[in-house]
């Protein structure tokens, strides 16, 4: 990380260049978390391990990801926590199955599925990328079946996510979740009523609002901008 806080992804020990100057390849070979590296325009650089929101941030992606605080409001609600099996469709650029993967942890399985080859491919890539080897990305459209059974989480960001909850059911273990986002409120109604009819409990539609504060010499106020809308989450479980 840059004197400004700009971050950068560095998977091997090689001469590093930007716009605040080179560090050389013996530099970068010899440091460890921690360190402050120089440049030869006496700039300075952190080096700093990166966790999954750092790599995220800096990933390869071709789409929208879902946005912090909605990844929050599913970890917070759903419980998920080391150990549990999780399926996620779609994979997108593979972020919040990263999310999920990280939470999880060695003990604990991702099943991804995505219906885009190029898009499963990237998430692939961004997943080998962080290390991680709990996440299996799938190529294939969840509507022609769920494989996993006995889920503790089942999350869907389709456009029509309602036409599987059927099967949904049929997969989660008695006191998983199912969790849909829904850019528009029609969708997330539809979802709702659906769930409800098929016998699932302790539902719920939220949207996260997210507003900081900025501090001033003069004195605190929230910021002018914030992060509005961005979907609203349906919560059902099974019990």
């Amino acid at each position: 990380m840059d004197e400004r806080g700009k971050k950068y992804l560095i998977k091997e020990d090689r001469e590093f260049q930007s716009d605040l100057g080179i560090i050389k390849k013996e530099q970068m070979e010899r440091a460890t978390i921690g360190d402050t590296l120089i440049t030869h325009l006496n700039k300075e650089f952190r080096v700093i391990k990166p966790n999954v929101n750092d790599f995220i941030e800096l990933m390869e992606r071709r789409c929208s990801i879902l946005v912090q605080k909605d990844i929050g409001n599913v970890l917070a609600k759903t419980g998920l926590g080391a150990g549990c099996r999780v399926v996620d469709a779609g994979t997108g650029a593979g972020a919040i199955a990263l999310n999920f993967a990280n939470v999880v942890g060695e003990k604990g399985r991702v099943f991804t599925y995505e219906i885009r080859e190029d898009f499963a491919e990237v998430a692939q890539r961004n997943i080998d990328n962080f290390g991680i080897n709990n996440i299996v990305v799938k190529n294939k459209d969840i509507k022609e079946g769920i494989d996993e059974q006995q889920l503790d989480l089942i999350f869907l960001d389709l456009p029509k996510p309602f036409e599987i909850f059927e099967d949904v059911y049929k997969s989660l273990r008695l006191g998983g979740w199912l969790v849909v986002y829904a850019p528009y409120i029609d969708q997330a109604e539809v979802a709702y009523r659906i769930a409800k009819k098929l016998g699932f409990k302790d539902l719920s539609i939220s949207e996260i609002l997210e507003r900081e504060l900025e501090v001033r010499p003069q004195g605190t106020r929230p910021k002018t901008r914030m992060v509005g809308h961005t979907g609203y989450m349906v919560f059902a479980r099974k019990l």
